[in-house]
This record gives C-alpha cells, structure tokens and sequence, in this order.
C-alpha cells in the first residue's frame, strides 16, 4: 500500500508592483468615478490549489488613495472618509473559500476600513501562474465585491439640487492580484 504524500502549502507574497486595488462609485447620480490605492501589501497561502484551505492577508495604504484628482484625493484623506491621520490601513483577511460554477470562488473574508470590520464576500477569479523571465514562479488572481461605504464609517455626501446625492453608497472593489512565492 503507498502512503499519500502530504498536501503541499504554497505561500504568495503580493507583488505590489503588479498588483492594484480599484474602486468605482456613482458621482452625481449620472457618472462614475474611480480610483485606487498605490500601496498593497500581503500573503496568500493555498493547498494544492483548494479553495478551502485558502488564507489572504492584505494591507492597503489609505494615504495612497488616488483617483487623478488632487483636491478630491486630499478630501477623501480627511475625517469626512477614511482618516489616514488615525487610520493608515484598511485590511482584508481571510480563512478559506468556496467553489463557485465556473471555476470562481466565494472568499469570506473580513474587510477593515476607519477601524470598523465587516464580513465582505469577494468573487475570486484564480488566473492561473507561470514563470516570468528571471524564473521566479508567479500566480494571479482577481476579485471582485460590492460593499456599502456606509457601513464603514464613510457616510459623508451632499445633496444635489437637482435631486439624489452627489456619491452613491455602493462602490464596486476590484483587486488584480499578482503574487510571487514567499522567500
């Protein structure tokens, strides 16, 4: 009788240079703005490709919020949003995922922003791996979630004249993920 070999755990190191975090939000009721976060940082750990035994550890720099405009990037920095004074991370952590029709993934996870954890269900794409030009191997992921900023502390808004507000509660998160193993 042969003995099974133990699964094998692979760790990943987000590979922040290719690697992005990005967000869309209704603006004015008629438009959408988008943005997202220069600094990202963590680990993914998996076991022979299972989504259950997956475990993700992710830091994002609130400071580096970008959305290509200068005065609404130095608002969202401030008390009326995420309060990089007193809160210079937001953070998702994770501990195992579910198998979706289609090859994706449910992650169940929580994401922290200003302080406050809530549970966020991202929809996870693995994109598969390869090995780059200097030989070191590297996977990718993406995923996806809606959230309601609103349960995170980011509540600020202005009415409109016209009717409606001028930032829509629901923002889209997209995460593109490339990650090499961990030294």
């Amino acid at each position: 009788m042969t003995a099974l070999a133990p699964a094998a755990t692979q760790s990943w190191q987000i590979d922040a240079a290719h690697s992005a975090v990005s967000f869309a939000v209704r603006h004015m009721v008629f438009a959408t703005a988008r943005g997202g976060f220069g600094e990202i940082a963590g680990t993914i750990a998996l076991t022979d490709d299972d989504p259950s035994s997956v475990t993700v550890d992710v830091t994002i720099g609130t400071a580096s919020i970008d959305t290509r405009s200068a005065k609404r990037d130095e608002h969202l920095r401030s008390s009326d949003f995420f309060d990089v004074a007193a809160f210079p991370v937001a953070t998702y952590s994770a501990r195992g995922a579910r198998a979706n029709a289609g090859g994706t993934w449910a992650l169940d996870g929580a994401l922290t922003i200003r302080g406050i954890s809530r549970p966020v269900v991202l929809t996870v794409t693995p994109l598969g791996g390869g090995t780059d030009p200097w030989g070191t191997a590297k996977r990718g992921w993406s995923a996806t979630a809606t959230i309601d900023r609103r349960e995170f502390g980011l509540g600020w808004n202005q009415a409109l004249e016209a009717g409606g507000v001028l930032v829509a509660n629901d923002v889209e998160l997209t995460l593109d993920i490339q990650a090499a193993p961990t030294a």
